[in-house]
């Protein structure tokens, strides 16, 4: 216990003089959230105006829609929250400086990790848990154990997976330093193709987002499940369960991408 403490220590120090050396600077730091904030509603404006000039798209009305951006979108802000700041990795790369956290005895990828943190983030997640908590009330999901229970897992699953999906993009950002817009299409598409129905994808963008990078499983099918919804693809309407063995194949191929990068890496030259 005494060395888990003492593992956790300096992470936890990191962090702390990242948090208040952002909130010092109230102006500056009400600024970002507010502009943070601005961020998630104009894409949360984007699913309503689609959405009220249609009765449906995908098999999706509005309300179904908003529980697919809900569950998706806090999902991957609570991810960005936490791990967003990995896609500046080819900056340290660049510049060297990645040769510090070499010299370090801790972990990479602990030590980037806690290297930033961005409070602003913290409205997009606020936006996020909005939407979902008014989806629930509008779709009337039965407060019962088993759509809390989906609900929860469901959040959780889909943190670990845009977690894995950023981790996997450093990864191959050792290999593809001055190509990181690659690494971003697939993050970042891949988190605005998590807020839509997966039923319209052509076989590409199922292939990518429904298996590969799973981020359908983020928010679109345990939609579905909890609704009681057919699922696409050949899929049993109970697919949204499945959302923890997607996150582990994300977390499988975060590893994997996490390791060879480094082992790849030689030093910044300097």
């Amino acid at each position: 216990m005494a060395e888990r403490t003492s593992f956790v220590r300096p992470y936890r120090a990191m962090l702390g003089a990242r948090v208040r050396a952002q909130s010092s600077y109230r102006a500056s730091f009400g600024l970002d959230l507010v502009t943070s904030l601005l961020i998630g509603l104009v894409e949360l404006a984007e699913v309503w105006v689609l959405y009220r000039s249609v009765d449906g798209i995908g098999g999706l009305d509005l309300t179904t829609a908003l529980l697919v951006f809900g569950l998706a979108d806090t999902a991957f802000s609570i991810a960005d929250l936490l791990v967003g700041h990995l896609d500046t990795l080819p900056q340290y790369l660049r510049a060297g400086t990645f040769d510090v956290f070499c010299l370090r005895p801790q972990p990479l990828l602990a030590q980037l990790i806690t290297s930033d943190i961005s409070l602003r983030r913290v409205s997009r997640v606020m936006v996020g848990l909005t939407v979902l908590t008014g989806a629930l009330i509008a779709n009337h999901v039965p407060l019962t154990p088993g759509s809390v229970l989906l609900v929860l897992l469901s959040l959780l699953s889909g943190t670990a997976i845009s977690t894995g999906t950023f981790v996997a993009a450093s990864g191959a950002q050792f290999f593809l330093v001055d190509a990181a817009e690659m690494t971003n299409s697939v993050v970042y598409g891949g988190r605005y193709a998590s807020t839509q129905p997966g039923s319209v994808w052509n076989r590409p963008l199922i292939a990518l987002f429904g298996f590969t990078v799973p981020m359908a499983f983020a928010g679109y099918l345990p939609t579905l499940t909890l609704l009681g919804l057919p699922a696409p693809w050949h899929l049993p309407t109970w697919a949204g369960w499945l959302a923890p063995v997607a996150a582990l194949w994300t977390g499988g191929l975060a590893w994997l991408s996490w390791r060879t990068g480094t082992r790849h890496y030689q030093g910044g030259g300097g």
